[in-house]
C-alpha cells in the first residue's frame, strides 16, 4: 500500500444511541482518529408511533461539523454512516414528510409480514435479497407504511445516512451497502429489481439512484458551508453508510482465517466473503448477506447486543437502583460460570422497557435459575451475547466451509472485558478486542483512499493500520476467572 499527502476527514458516525463527529488526520498512511463532537440519541414516542429526531440530529451534525472547521483548517471529505433499515419519506419537493419511524417500533405486525409473504414468499424473498428474517427489515416497514396516511404523498424513500448526504449536498443517492439492509435489492447484482418492487407494489424509483462506498456525492451547500465555516469545496463521499459496513473495513485484521462480531446495540456475528451464500441452508440458518465496501459480502447474522445491557441500566437508573456498569461488571465476573442464559435474539427483548423483568420472566419460563441480582441480570446477559456468538460462528463455518481461528471484537462491546472474555471461552478461540471506533476508522479509510491519501486493497490497508493499534487479546480458559493479556497490532 503506498501514500501520499496529508489529509483531514470527517466522519460522521450515528448509532441507535448516540453519535459523532470524528475528525481523521491521515498522514504517510497513519490514521489519527479525534472525536470532535458527541451527542445523545434515541428513539421518542410521538402518539403511536416511536420517531428518530433526525432534524434534532442533522442539527447536532452542523455543531460537530463547525468544531470540525474550527480545529481543522484544511478538511478534505465528509462521509455518513448510521444504523440500517430505517428511513425518511420525501415528498415531490424533496421535504421530509414526518420524522423517521424507529424499527423499534411495533407497527411491523405478524399479518403485516405475512401480507408481504402473501406477495413474495419468504423463500423467494431470499433468493434475491439474501436477508435474515427480521421483522423490522426495511421491506416490511414499507408495507406497513403502505397502510398509513403518508404513503399518497411520497415520492422518494430515503435511508438515514443518505438522508443526511442530501440535506448537506442537495444530493439524493442511495449507498449500496446500505441498500443491501431493505431487502429489496439483489444480493448478486446490487440492483434493485423491477420485478420486485413490481410485486410488492412499489415504485421501482422509490429509492434514489444507487451510489458505491467510495464516489464522490457533491459539495458542501452553501448554506451549510456558510453554517459551518468550512470551505464550499468540501465534498461528501459515499461510504459504507451502514455502520457495519464501515466498522468491517475497520476491522484490524491481518490473518486471513478470521471472523468479526461489531459489538454495540446489535451484535453483527460472521465473515467477510467474496459472493453471498444463498442455499437454503444458509436461509434456514438464518444468515443474512449485505453488501460490504470493495463489492465483498458480509456474511452474518444480526445477533442481540448491549442493548439489553443498556436497557436494564436504565431501567435500574430510573428505579433509584445500583447502575454503576464498572460495578456491576466486578460482580458479574465474580459470579460463576454456567448460570442461565436466554436467546438473545428473541423477539421480546426487541422493544424498549422493563428488561430486566423480560430477562427473568425468559430464565423462569425455561425452567432456569431466575438472576436474584442486577449483578446476576449482568452475567446472564453477556453469557448468553457469548454463547450466541459460539453457535453463530460454528454455523458460519459449516455454511462456509471456512475455518475461523480469531475473533475480532469491534465497537463498544470490545471495551468490556468481561464480554471479551467469555467471547473467548465459549468460541474456544482467541479474541482480539479493538479499536472501539471501528466505523469511524472505516468512513475514514474509505474516504482517504478517494482522496489518494490512502491506497490498496481492505486487506492493505487493514494491515497498515493494524501496525498502528495496540489490540487486548483474550485467550480460552477453563475457569470462569477472566485473564488477558496485551498485544500490540495483531
Amino acid at each position: 500500500m503506498s501514500t501520499r499527502a496529508r489529509t483531514v476527514h470527517a466522519a460522521i458516525d450515528i448509532g441507535a444511541s448516540s453519535g459523532r463527529v470524528v475528525a481523521g488526520v491521515v498522514d504517510d498512511g497513519r490514521v489519527e482518529l479525534h472525536t470532535v463532537h458527541r451527542f445523545a440519541n434515541g428513539a421518542v414516542r410521538d402518539g403511536d408511533r416511536l420517531r428518530w429526531d433526525l432534524s434534532g440530529l442533522f442539527a447536532e451534525v452542523l455543531v460537530g461539523l463547525t468544531r470540525l472547521g474550527e480545529a481543522f483548517a484544511d478538511v478534505t471529505s465528509i462521509g455518513v454512516d448510521t444504523w440500517a433499515v430505517d428511513y425518511g419519506l420525501l415528498d415531490t419537493d424533496g421535504r421530509l414528510l414526518a420524522e423517521p419511524t424507529a424499527y423499534r417500533d411495533d407497527r411491523t405486525t405478524p399479518a403485516v409480514l405475512a401480507a408481504v409473504h402473501e406477495r413474495v414468499s419468504a423463500a423467494d424473498l431470499y433468493v434475491v435479497n439474501g436477508l435474515q428474517s427480521l421483522p423490522f427489515t426495511t421491506v416490511y416497514q414499507l408495507a406497513a407504511e403502505q397502510r398509513g396516511p403518508l404513503w399518497p404523498r411520497v415520492r422518494h424513500a430515503v435511508l438515514l445516512p443518505d438522508l443526511i448526504g442530501y440535506w448537506l449536498t442537495g444530493e439524493l443517492r442511495t449507498e449500496v451497502t446500505n441498500a443491501s439492509t431493505t431487502g429489496l435489492l439483489d444480493a448478486r447484482t446490487r440492483t434493485f429489481p423491477a420485478d420486485l418492487a413490481a410485486r410488492l407494489d412499489l415504485p421501482v424509483d422509490l429509492f434514489p439512484p444507487l451510489v458505491q462506498p467510495g464516489e464522490p456525492l457533491g459539495a458542501l451547500l452553501p448554506a451549510v458551508a456558510a453554517e459551518t465555516g468550512l470551505p464550499p469545496g468540501v465534498t461528501v463521499v459515499a461510504v459504507g453508510s451502514h455502520d457495519t459496513a464501515s466498522a468491517v473495513v475497520g476491522v484490524p485484521a491481518t490473518e486471513p482465517a478470521w471472523a468479526y462480531v461489531s459489538s454495540g446495540t446489535w451484535s453483527l456475528v460472521g465473515l467477510e466473503l467474496d459472493a453471498p451464500v444463498l442455499t437454503p441452508e444458509s436461509r434456514t440458518a438464518n444468515f443474512t448477506n449485505e453488501g460490504g465496501v470493495d463489492g465483498r459480502t458480509r456474511f452474518l447474522r444480526n445477533v442481540g447486543g448491549l442493548w439489553l445491557l443498556s436497557e436494564s441500566l436504565r431501567d435500574w437508573a430510573e428505579r433509584g437502583e445500583p447502575a454503576e456498569l464498572e460495578a456491576l461488571l466486578d460482580q458479574a465476573a465474580a459470579l460463576p460460570a454456567g448460570g442461565p442464559t436466554i436467546d438473545v435474539d428473541d423477539d421480546t427483548f426487541i422493544a424498549p422497557g422493563d428488561m430486566p423483568a423480560r430477562i427473568r420472566e425468559a430464565c423462569r419460563a425455561a425452567g432456569q435459575e431466575v438472576p436474584a441480582s442486577s449483578a446476576a441480570v449482568v452475567r446472564c446477559v453477556l453469557e448468553s451475547l457469548a454463547a450466541a456468538y459460539a453457535r453463530t460462528l460454528d454455523q458460519a463455518e459449516r455454511l462456509t466451509g471456512r475455518t475461523v481461528e480469531v475473533v475480532h471484537v469491534v465497537g463498544g462491546g470490545s471495551q468490556n472485558a468481561l464480554l471479551c472474555q467469555l467471547a473467548a471461552d465459549a468460541t474456544g478461540r482467541p479474541v482480539l478486542a479493538g479499536p472501539v471506533e471501528a466505523t469511524a476508522l472505516g468512513n475514514v479509510m474509505v474516504q482517504a483512499r478517494t482522496a489518494g491519501s490512502l491506497t490498496g486493497t481492505l486487506e492493505e490497508m487493514r494491515a497498515r493500520t493494524a501496525e498502528q493499534l495496540d489490540l487486548r487479546r483474550y485467550d480460552p480458559v477453563t475457569d470462569a476467572a477472566p485473564s488477558t493479556t496485551k498485544e500490540a497490532g495483531s
